[in-house]
């Protein structure tokens, strides 16, 4: 082992490099060196563990006594980086809560520092993300309360966008938080983050409501008494590509429902949005209309649905390009760009694109400070 504790990386390497260098057949390993090698792989995880046993102590503890002792708020938003990077295990995920982790980290939602509470939203996220078993025991523990009370309140921006990912995450997937979205009141805070002017927030809430549409047919007269179907119209206009792309996506979504009756309203001036996003994208670069493939196909599948013609796009050779594949019918999910941790992505129910990352923050080296001594080292 290490000297701090940790796996003794270098020690593998040279043990690895000794015992076969790809070149010769591996050799047969003696029952020290499996012992050796078996010990200081499974070191690893045992650090893990007692590191979230830490990081639960500290969020167990009072706020006043953590001042007292130095802490700042941002070495607690530095711990719950190290604690999400950890929890990206799915293991680990529910390790959390077995160890008395998971309701201190619920609590941090309602801390009195933003910061705080924005990064303990990130890691529920990833608690959650593809995670069953952590979705119960979040929806068990009233998780989803705090969150919505984020999103719909919360004075930061950031906070309120981290909550609503989170949500995302913990009802995808999940009947019974589908419902309690619901019944508290999920749809208005969408509506009001559909008119925010932050491209993240309304990127995200488009993302939940496309997803929302597509698998529960019934909201979509909800979506509409709600007014989404104009939002989105404006959104469709945004200057951000990704907005646009979302809300071009609910609008199909919405377009393409033949049994609720409920056809889009104000069709004369969604044709004139469509008339504008097929100027621009007639007047893009090379490089622009590669980028903007998704939009292409979306702008012509939503004229065609509207209006049971082909858009000018189609005419102009500006729907596929040469070298592209033809698009799918219905065209790609654009919207459905979730959260996926890396660790997490082979579980998934079914393949989900990356969403776009807002979190901009670097992953410090330097632990987070925490109360009393460190680990204490193993010297020989």
């Amino acid at each position: 082992m290490a000297k701090d504790g940790g796996p003794d990386w270098n020690g593998l390497l040279k043990w690895s490099l000794a015992h076969g260098d790809g070149t010769n057949p591996p050799r047969a390993l003696s029952e020290e060196d499996r012992k050796w090698f078996m010990e200081a792989m499974q070191a690893n995880t045992v650090d893990v563990v007692k590191r979230m046993k830490e990081i639960t102590q500290v969020m167990r503890t009072p706020e006043d006594v953590l001042e007292s002792q130095g802490v700042t708020p941002e070495n607690i938003e530095d711990m719950l980086d190290e604690l999400q990077e950890h929890v990206e295990s799915i293991d680990m995920a529910n390790d959390l809560h077995s160890i008395g982790g998971l309701d201190p980290l619920l609590g941090y939602l309602k801390n009195s520092h933003a910061g705080i509470r924005a990064k303990a939203a990130e890691v529920v996220s990833t608690i959650v993300q593809n995670n069953p078993k952590s979705q119960q025991l979040v929806m068990e523990s009233n998780g989803l309360e705090p969150l919505l009370t984020n999103f719909k309140s919360d004075p930061s921006t950031s906070a309120r966008t981290k909550a609503l990912g989170a949500i995302s995450s913990l009802i995808r997937h999940n009947q019974p938080g589908i419902a309690a979205f619901r019944l508290g009141n999920g749809y208005s805070g969408l509506k009001d983050a559909l008119g925010s002017d932050d491209a993240r927030l309304q990127r995200k809430a488009l993302n939940l409501i496309r997803y929302l549409l597509h698998n529960n047919k019934a909201d979509r007269s909800v979506a509409t008494e709600l007014g989404f179907p104009k939002l989105m119209m404006h959104l469709a206009s945004s200057d951000d590509s990704l907005v646009r792309e979302a809300a071009l996506s609910g609008l199909l979504e919405l377009a393409q429902d033949k049994t609720s009756g409920n056809a889009l309203p104000d069709q004369d001036k969604l044709k004139d949005i469509l008339k504008s996003r097929i100027e621009g994208i007639s007047t893009m670069d090379a490089d622009d209309l590669h980028a903007a493939r998704e939009e292409r196909q979306l702008v012509d599948s939503l004229w065609n649905e509207c209006y049971n013609e082909p858009s000018s796009l189609r005419e102009k050779g500006l729907v596929v390009l040469p070298g592209e594949d033809a698009p799918q019918q219905p065209p790609p999910d654009v919207a459905g760009k979730m959260f996926e941790p890396p660790l997490r992505a082979w579980a998934a129910a079914r393949p989900a694109p990356k969403d776009d990352s807002d979190s901009g923050n670097e992953k410090k080296d330097v632990p987070p400070l925490l109360l009393g001594p460190g680990p204490s080292s193993n010297s020989n």
